[in-house]
């Protein structure tokens, strides 16, 4: 009987020893490659890095912020740098002026700065990677105290090394390349959402929303297709649906028989187009010529009249993203779009939305600290001065690289009309503390 007894004692033991220490201690046990001590375990100690970038912003620490604003000014001086001549992009060019154009005018109503009036210095860019640097020392001789532009990735990119060196702070409306601002240069900020938010998006919406697991794209062999379809390409894989093929055009092409033709033989169940407006109609009209008849996706270049004239029916259940719900009820956004086709006879498309807004917060810097080139840097780069501002896109909210992450919408065009909505991957994103890389 007490034989008994003692061998229940050593079982329960043996159940509590296992409850307290796990299942396995052999697996799982952290074992160091060559049996190294973590004292001695090489680069062991320098594993917390100086600087974390993107994460924390770059500090300026030049000078500059003594100097006093000239006493004899007639106007204040802001720069604008857009393609408008010579350039496939014009149309969003000219849209982006007009929103610009408009915010400059408001201000001067009100009175300008301190009796000044407001003046916008217009520069015409073409897509050169010199010429766009040279647009910006021209603006820097005339004296302007902040710059907005442009759209094109490289005109952007070079522009921005070039206000780098002269020192004017560059607000970016229009450029969607996510590399513009891990260039941490501290002299420009971004105002509108870039192509890994609307990548991130449309990737969610299309695997995790619709259910698509074969998805084929075709894109525009430039740097906007390549670094926009990059972003997407990434999150399809951690998805677990990577893209299974991949074609290219040229911008200004207009048969993309032999691209689509090989798209059709892989018989994907969804497609995927990244371009400009013209072309992106095009490769829509000339698939559904061929029959195909799959679900298609798109970048949010389409959300324009310039698709919607090509591609007329064809547009019917095409799915983009938009950085901003042109329906919201924004008495903001309201007014904005009734001045602005009271004004330029045209409804407002994103590019002009978030020019104004850019505009906007140029000029209500310097109304917070005066005519001082680094102090309005300084003002716009803090995080807390503009750090949720509300305008006529919606809420801004910068990152720590001065980007602008802010809400990004999707965009069904049905019955004649883009129907937005919410991303879907906004409630998940919102709610997470994780930092790529860290």
């Amino acid at each position: 009987m007490n034989k008994i007894i003692d061998y229940k004692l050593i079982f329960l033991f043996f159940l509590a020893f296992m409850f307290i220490v796990g299942p396995s201690t052999a697996q799982e046990g952290k074992v160091m490659y060559g049996n190294t001590p973590d004292s001695i375990f090489p680069y062991g100690k320098f594993q917390k890095a100086y600087k974390y970038h993107f994460v924390e912003p770059i500090e300026f620490h030049g000078a500059g912020r003594e100097k006093k604003a000239p006493n004899d000014l007639t106007e204040v001086r802001l720069g604008f740098l857009g393609p408008l001549e010579n350039s496939e992009l014009v149309p969003l060019g000219k849209q982006m002026l007009n929103g610009a154009t408009l915010a400059i005018e408001e201000a001067n109503k009100l009175g300008g700065y301190n009796g000044l009036p407001y003046k916008l210095m217009v520069h015409n860019d073409v897509g050169l990677w010199g010429a766009a640097a040279n647009e910006v020392i021209k603006m820097d001789d005339e004296k302007v105290w902040a710059w907005l532009g442009s759209i094109d990735d490289i005109v952007s990119h070079v522009a921005l090394r070039a206000t780098l060196k002269c020192e004017i702070l560059m607000v970016c409306t229009g450029d969607p390349d996510p590399t513009f601002t891990e260039t941490n240069i501290p002299w420009g900020i971004r105002v509108i959402s870039d192509d890994r938010q609307s990548g991130y998006a449309l990737a969610y919406h299309i695997f995790q929303h619709e259910g698509h697991k074969r998805l084929a794209v075709i894109r525009a062999n430039n740097r906007y297709g390549r670094v926009g379809v990059m972003e997407f390409n990434g999150v399809a894989t951690r998805l677990g649906h990577p893209v299974r093929m991949e074609e290219r055009f040229e911008v200004g092409e207009t048969d993309f028989n032999m691209q689509l033709a090989n798209i059709k033989k892989a018989n994907p169940d969804a497609i995927l187009i990244w371009g400009n407006a013209t072309e992106s109609a095009l490769v829509l009209n000339q698939l559904r010529e061929m029959g195909m008849e799959q679900p298609v996706f798109a970048s949010d270049r389409v959300v324009s009249d310039e698709f919607l004239k090509i591609a007329g029916d064809k547009a019917q259940g095409i799915v983009t993203t938009c950085q901003y719900n042109p329906g919201a009820d924004n008495p903001i956004l309201n007014a904005f779009q009734e001045n602005y086709k009271k004004r330029f006879g045209m409804e407002a498309d994103v590019f002009a939305v978030h020019a104004y807004d850019g505009m906007n917060l140029m000029i209500k810097a310097i109304e917070e600290v005066g005519l001082n080139r680094v102090l309005i840097r300084d003002v716009l780069t803090d995080l807390k001065t503009f750090q949720n501002y509300k305008g006529a896109s919606g809420e801004i909210i910068f990152d720590a690289s001065w980007n602008d992450i802010g809400k990004i919408f999707m965009a069904k065009y049905s019955d004649g009309e883009f129907q937005f909505f919410p991303a879907e991957l906004m409630k998940e994103r919102g709610h997470s503390t994780r930092m790529a890389g860290y």
